[in-house]
């Protein structure tokens, strides 16, 4: 029996959308995917890997398949870590175990989710440091100690007791504005240092 292969599958289409949405570069993505395939490769099956073989994924950038081949390999050092490159002319043997395909899936989806995630930081931090000297209009939208924090659109701005008009009084969803001085990209997403005009 033949297998059919899609011309054009949802792995592909979701690719080429994601990348055209977000503006990152699906090569970026696909390589991404290889080496996140590659460890779970590794970690899902120790017994197949070979620590003094090279190992390659060939992913199928239409269907989203993914296939592993090992070659014979031989071991250098770059930047003080032992790396292992394929030997000149060696052959490739497909070592793909079977059922691999949805573990491929997973990762593919986790490393695209990830990728998204920090192509949106990078967006969004480059749009406030545009922003450095201006006034924005923004919310607050709760207090953490003496500090206040504001909800300036996509990011969080904190005014620190130092920034804050000591004869105002604030409130929790009161509209104001304030002047951003600084952004930085932290763990709980984009903050901005604000202070209040």
């Amino acid at each position: 029996m033949a297998r059919q292969t899609p011309t054009r599958s949802e792995f592909a289409t979701a690719l080429n959308q994601v990348a055209h949405e977000r503006n990152i570069d699906p090569s970026v993505v696909i390589d991404s995917i290889r080496q996140a395939i590659l460890a779970a490769f590794k970690k899902d099956h120790p017994e197949s890997w070979k620590e003094d073989f090279a190992y390659e994924v060939e992913l199928d950038a239409g269907t989203g398949e993914a296939r592993i081949f090992e070659m014979q390999g031989e071991s250098y050092e770059e930047d003080g870590v032992v790396k292992v490159r394929p030997v000149a002319g060696a052959s490739r043997t497909d070592v793909t175990p079977p059922g691999f395909g949805r573990i491929a899936a997973q990762t593919a989806k986790q490393v695209i989710i990830q990728k998204i995630r920090e192509a949106e930081k990078s967006v969004i931090v480059a749009e406030y440091e545009k922003r450095l000297g201006t006034l924005l209009n923004g919310m607050i939208i709760r207090f953490v100690g003496n500090e206040i924090i504001v909800d300036i659109g996509k990011a969080e701005g904190i005014m620190p007791p130092s920034e804050q008009v000591h004869s105002e009084d604030y409130r929790l969803n009161q509209r104001l504005t304030f002047y951003v001085q600084s952004i930085r990209d932290g763990l709980r997403g984009t903050r901005g240092k604000l202070f209040r005009c």
